[in-house]
């Protein structure tokens, strides 16, 4: 496996953050590469994908750690990819925001194909940290 972390500090309190995590169908709006998402209970997701291939779906699960500070994901088919978002409070109107990402990088190319070795290694984590910008620009501007 390999493993992706990045993190970012943004201009909100750390429960709004926490919030719009747990948003799933909101994803699209940050998340790269996901058209569509739905809630499927309280700790499942549904999510569609774009890929280099056409379009998938994907199940993932969520839980809750740390009371109210980490939320752990993995996906439940397809390419296994799993993670956590860390919330942390700078101050009370101040949070970081940490993401960690793992993959099997045979999987990531044979499920969504792209670059391999170094060059996936790099797009991989300018995804990531793409995605943590736009997670930024939701949460200090919403409109």
């Amino acid at each position: 496996m390999s493993t992706v972390e990045e993190r970012i500090d943004v201009a909100v309190p750390a429960e709004v953050a926490w919030a719009c995590l747990h948003r799933v169908e909101d994803y699209p709006r940050f998340v790269d590469g996901v058209s569509g998402a739905r809630p499927e209970g309280r700790h499942r997701a549904r999510l569609a994908l774009r890929t280099g291939g056409g379009a998938q779906e994907c199940g993932a699960e969520i839980a809750d750690r740390a009371q109210g500070s980490m939320m752990l994901w993995q996906t439940t088919q397809g390419a296994r990819l799993r993670g956590a978002f860390a919330v942390r409070p700078i101050d009370g109107d101040h949070t970081r925001v940490q993401v960690r990402v793992e993959y099997d990088p045979a999987e990531i190319s044979e499920s969504f194909g792209g670059p391999r070795g170094f060059a996936q290694s790099d797009a991989i984590q300018q995804l990531v940290r793409h995605d943590l910008e736009r997670f930024k620009e939701l949460l200090e501007h919403p409109g």
